[in-house]
């Protein structure tokens, strides 16, 4: 759902950018986006270009619930982007056995039912 918290997320990921959350205040980035710094508690938030590199922190195979949409198992994952956020995510265009802790990804972004773009990590130089 995009809100105003998060709609500059769904707008550069629509553009095929991926941006993480800034606080103009004390510099920190965070992720998922919200109204105030936990840090320092300031409102002035703004986005930032991230690269879109990272690495598999943690993952899951999701085989239920099904749902049309989806091709299953899903691999659920948690990336460690090289600016030090952390997203959920899937991890696209490998095979569920070859998922490891730490492996080398990199963003990509696939069409949702709606026509909008959400970001999705494939293995780092996958094609």
């Amino acid at each position: 759902m995009v809100t105003g918290d998060n709609e500059g997320f769904w707008s550069a990921a629509e553009e095929g950018r991926l941006v993480v959350q800034r606080c103009a205040g004390c510099r920190a980035l965070h992720h998922p986006p919200r109204p105030m710094c936990p840090d320092c508690r300031s409102v002035d938030l703004g986005w930032e270009q991230a690269v879109g590199t990272g690495v598999v922190y943690s993952y899951a195979l999701l085989h239920h619930p099904q749902h049309p949409a989806f091709e299953y198992p899903v691999v659920a994952a948690l990336v460690d982007l090289d600016e030090g956020v952390r997203l959920v995510t899937n991890l696209v265009d490998v095979e569920p056995h070859q998922v490891r802790i730490g492996m080398p990804v990199e963003v990509a972004f696939e069409p949702t039912a709606d026509g909008f773009a959400v970001p999705v990590f494939r293995p780092r130089g996958a094609p």
